[in-house]
């Protein structure tokens, strides 16, 4: 049985924060949940984002946990230099 989807978010909601951002695969990633709020399956997401029914999941978790921003590229977030990954940000900040 599929993860549901948290409550306090909707389709239209998902696609506004999809048109606000400036991360494009946040915006893929945003788009893909609202399509399975308006009744799509997980394989059609999947298709939607081009990736696999795992990856969907992956999103799924991300989104009930944190939100949108739970769908930003751990490099994009807030607070990482830029091209940095996790492990070279550490290395930056010593």
């Amino acid at each position: 049985m599929p993860i549901p989807l948290r409550a306090d978010f909707d389709a239209s909601a998902l696609r506004s924060c999809a048109k606000k951002t400036k991360d494009g695969p946040q915006a893929r990633r945003l788009l893909s949940l609202a399509a399975i709020y308006d009744g799509a399956t997980r394989t059609e997401a999947a298709r939607i984002g081009d990736v696999t029914l795992q990856i969907v999941r992956d999103w799924v978790v991300k989104f009930n946990t944190n939100g949108p921003d739970g769908l930003i590229d751990a490099a994009n977030r807030p607070g990482n230099p830029p091209g940095s990954t996790t492990r070279t940000g550490r290395r930056l900040r010593r």
